[in-house]
């Protein structure tokens, strides 16, 4: 079974939430957006989810998310980027209207389990 971990990023905090396959929440963490951050939240997807597949999905802002998919990269975790447009309609499909962040964290990973056919993210040598 793959876990989709989608991801709302921003400057001082990243959410993550955690779903199966078939788009229920699973898991959610907020972490700093450092590298201690991201290796909390890589620690606590390992644990939680120790036999199953993981998949990190980070909507396209690479202004805000280069740290993190270099850090996710280097433990061998896949990555994929998940066009905006994407997460407008995600977005317009939820129950609430406001902003939060684990709503538009769980937008990605729900994306992710809708469309199969994502860009991977993978660093420049």
């Amino acid at each position: 079974m793959v876990i989709l971990i989608g991801a709302d990023v921003h400057k001082s905090s990243h959410t993550f939430v955690a779903v199966d396959a078939a788009g229920k929440q699973i898991g959610q963490i907020t972490v700093r957006a450092t590298h201690s951050g991201h290796e909390k939240a890589y620690r606590s997807a390992r644990k939680s989810f120790i036999e199953q597949d993981r998949r990190w999905g980070l909507e396209d802002c690479r202004h805000l998310t280069g740290l993190l998919e270099r850090n996710l990269l280097a433990h061998g975790e896949p990555v994929v980027e998940v066009p905006a447009k994407l997460m407008a309609r995600q977005r317009a499909a939820a129950r609430t209207r406001r902003k939060f962040d684990p709503i538009d964290a769980l937008a990605v990973a729900r994306a992710m389990a809708r469309e199969g056919d994502l860009p991977a993210v993978f660093t420049d040598e």
